[in-house]
């Protein structure tokens, strides 16, 4: 079997899956104060070390969440409501038309909620890059706060989200790093050979925020509910084993695609563990069930959208048309992807097309 939907869920890591194993003898709450209790603090709070030093802040910025979905809701919610309370009040949402359906639902509620929040989605250019240029984040009244992921989960397209000034949150799942300018960052273990179930919210000591779950007091009160110590340990061990992957599987992906496939975001700067791109007039359903059967496994777009048969709204906000759209198919690449797997992966497409042209 060929696994490249690593966007979607990339396999444990062997150093996650030993960090869980001797966390899962650790029978202790960790809000306990007996020695159980205090063993399996000291578990979260190794992890925690582990996220800040990826995201380069400290480990008291550093809250435990369910996943990437929690982790982006939590931001926005928590930045909104928490400036409600500092007398800085957020009165604009700028946030990018490719943010991940998390985002962009969370901002829909929350302007139907709070009387007197506004909403403005900043354009995508055909690039796939969120186009700055179109929007004037500082005119109104009251505080903005700017959502802009870091780099897209389908197309693999790098934001600059380094260029924004003020008040911003920054999706990160697809691209963990260190973004100095940003108020709110939102991590998810899976995505880098973590288990599923976990993720984090960084949150900078000056930002507005609000707790959302309340309860026993953990994680400094600004996410209550006893924490899930394996599934943070795991996260931790999989940060520290983290590192940015060479272009060399992608690019030789791409270089042995079929001269018709449409690739998207190509002349980007993009991750390198990426690639979205369209095999014209197959159908993305149709592709993913052949290569599957091919045992390739490849998604044709976001994980929580993948089941549904309209098109991307990533895609449809970079401008490509419904006919297109509908064919997109997304590779990711992992840590333990290899050359075996691009190269299944494109005689499996090969064959697709042969049978395609010939029908």
């Amino acid at each position: 079997m060929h696994y490249l939907d690593h966007n979607a869920s990339s396999p444990l890591r062997p150093e996650a899956r030993a960090a869980m194993e001797r966390a899962l003898s650790t029978v202790g709450n960790p809000s306990s104060v007996h020695r159980a209790g205090r063993a399996a603090r000291h578990v979260i709070e190794d992890a925690r070390e582990q996220i800040a030093a990826l995201a380069g802040v400290k480990a008291r910025n550093v809250i435990f969440t369910s996943g990437g979905t929690e982790s982006n809701a939590l931001a926005l919610r928590g930045a909104v409501e928490g400036s409600l309370e500092s007398g800085e009040r957020i009165t604009r949402l700028f946030v990018s038309a490719i943010e991940h359906e998390s985002v962009l639902k969370t901002v829909s509620a929350l302007v139907e909620r709070i009387p007197g929040l506004r909403l403005e989605i900043i354009p995508a250019a055909a690039t796939g890059v969120a186009d700055l240029s179109a929007t004037t984040l500082r005119e109104g009244k009251g505080r903005a706060l700017i959502a802009m992921m870091a780099a897209n989960n389908e197309t693999g397209v790098v934001q600059p989200v380094e260029s924004v000034e003020g008040l911003l949150f920054v999706d990160a799942v697809q691209r963990p790093d260190a973004y100095d300018n940003a108020s709110y960052v939102s991590l998810s273990a899976h995505k880098i050979g973590g288990p599923q179930g976990v993720g984090a919210l960084i949150v900078r000591d000056d930002a507005p925020f609000s707790a959302q779950l309340l309860g026993g007091g953990q994680e400094r009160g600004l996410r209550a509910g006893t924490e899930n110590v394996a599934g943070i340990a795991g996260f931790g061990a999989a940060a520290a084993a983290w590192t940015i992957m060479s272009t060399n599987l992608r690019d030789r992906f791409e270089a042995g695609l079929p001269a018709s496939a449409v690739i998207f975001g190509r002349n980007s700067l993009r991750v390198p563990h990426t690639s979205n791109f369209a095999l014209p007039d197959v159908s993305a359903e149709t592709s993913v069930m052949a290569l599957d059967l091919d045992g390739v496994m490849v998604s044709s777009g976001s994980a929580c959208s993948s089941g549904k048969v309209k098109p991307s709204h990533v895609l449809k906000a970079m401008g490509t048309s419904d006919e297109i759209a509908r064919c997109a198919l997304r590779v990711s690449f992992g840590w333990n992807s290899t050359e075996a797997d691009v190269d299944a992966a494109l005689a499996s497409i090969g064959r697709l097309v042969v049978r395609r042209e010939a029908a």
